[in-house]
């Protein structure tokens, strides 16, 4: 005879597993916001640029799709470098990073 299922430990699981995947989402999120240098706006201004891309007032979507995939495929030691110049630099570099948050938002 089969044992009968346990929905509700299922459930459970899958509503931990649920949690676990969004928690790791932001996280991830987090780690993106520091590697384009997006860390170094004022978050009204990092928010304002999400909000563009999404509504499909900035840069068309393609556009940024192509410079997020150029953005993972440069070499780590190019991503240290242009982090610590970002970090250093002034409004001109906080300005340039805007476009690489839209592209958070787009991906």
């Amino acid at each position: 005879m089969r044992r009968p299922r346990d929905y509700d430990a299922e459930l459970k699981a899958l509503d931990a597993k649920a949690k676990e995947l969004k928690e790791r989402k932001l996280r991830q999120f987090g780690v993106l916001v520091i590697a384009t240098g997006a860390d170094t706006l004022p978050v009204e201004e990092l928010v304002g640029a999400l909000l563009l891309t999404v509504e499909g007032k900035g840069p068309p979507r393609e556009e940024c799709r192509q410079r997020g995939e150029r953005f993972f495929r440069r070499s780590p030691r190019g991503a240290a470098k242009r982090s610590d110049r970002g970090a250093s630099g002034g409004a001109a570099d906080a300005r340039s990073a805007q476009p690489a948050a839209g592209e958070a938002g787009a991906a």
